[in-house]
């Protein structure tokens, strides 16, 4: 006897069902490929206008109004250290008219702050822009002209060195206390609320050493105002060739940078994710963004989706393991 399986009217219904649901899935990826941006695009910086953050966005935000056919806009929603305005694009609607553009204070926030989001899975990389050039710096008054003979200066004077950082959290005090970490040097960290006033500070004497980015540091070094004895990074600076790395002057295991970025919403559709990749990447390449570069002393530094997400969860873990072995009192 032949048995014939027929399926029930209810299982008829599901699989018709979800066959639809699938296909209006596909049909609005593809419909999000298509027609993005299908209006202005904003790039929330949650950081004051003037900075280095700031700065990137516009710059790079002005290229995409030309490739993604629509304006691509800044606005700045400033608080909390950077939290309010990445709370607001955690929240947006995941359809990549919504950005934000991020620095180094980003990998530092969640040692810091009760974040109302998740700093990784809320988001979705799209690129890393460029790599900031931090010099480790100090007044002419300091009898050092190489890292190993202020690390030297710091062991025979015990807390006599002040260290300029433009506020807790932020990347000069960070920096600074990795290299505290790194070498076993004690020296007293002093902040400031911003970069310019500890920049004033250093400048006037007051203060001893810091580490900075070279685009606030350069002219005061090349007028001689402030004397830089190596580079963060793994390789020279082309802004200043004759001065070493740390790694060269030999304080291994030490390698800050600053850095800028561009994310989404999570959920945003992989379709709108790869057309701001793309374009953005096209976009370091042109002449107006080479400039740019090179008036923040910085360079082009690209890393795709895949591999920001993973720069970005290295980041993040190094400074919480800073804070952690350095027994920073964090006030959340």
């Amino acid at each position: 006897m032949r048995y014939e399986q027929r399926s029930s009217p209810t299982h008829r219904v599901f699989v018709r069902g979800l066959v639809l649901t699938l296909t209006l899935w596909a049909a609005s990826l593809n419909a999000a490929s298509v027609e993005y941006p299908s209006k202005l695009v904003r790039v929330i910086v949650p950081t004051a206008a003037g900075g280095s953050a700031d700065a990137a966005a516009r710059a790079v935000a002005s290229k995409l109004t030309e490739r993604l056919g629509k304006p691509v806009i800044v606005d700045n929603r400033v608080g909390a250290g950077g939290v309010i305005g990445s709370e607001i694009v955690a929240k947006a609607a995941p359809d990549g008219h919504t950005l934000l553009g991020v620095g180094a204070f980003y990998g530092t926030n969640p040692s810091f702050y009760k974040l109302p989001f998740d700093p990784v899975n809320s988001f979705v990389p799209i690129s890393k822009l460029g790599t900031v050039t931090m010099a480790l710096v100090v007044h002419p008054s300091i009898p050092a002209r190489s890292p190993q003979e202020l690390v030297a200066l710091a062991k025979r004077r015990p807390g006599e060195l002040l260290w300029t950082s433009s506020g807790i959290g932020q990347t000069q005090h960070m920096a600074a206390e990795l290299f505290k970490l790194t070498t076993g040097i004690d020296a007293k960290i002093v902040h400031f609320k911003g970069g310019g006033p500890a920049s004033i500070d250093l400048l006037g004497g007051h203060s001893h050493v810091t580490i900075s980015s070279l685009a606030t540091m350069l002219g005061h070094i090349k007028s001689g105002r402030l004397r830089a004895l190596a580079v963060c990074g793994d390789k020279r600076s082309p802004y200043l060739p004759e001065t070493p790395t740390l790694v060269e002057s030999g304080i291994s295991g030490y390698e800050v940078s600053g850095w800028w970025g561009i994310l989404a919403p999570a959920a945003t559709p992989g379709p709108i994710v790869e057309r701001l990749d793309k374009e953005i990447k096209a976009s370091l390449d042109s002449d107006e963004l080479k400039k740019f570069f090179e008036r923040q002393g910085a360079e082009a530094d690209y890393l795709g989706p895949a591999e920001f997400k993973s720069f970005l969860v290295r980041d993040i873990g190094l400074w919480q393991r800073v804070v952690k072995e350095a027994k920073i009192e964090v006030l959340r």
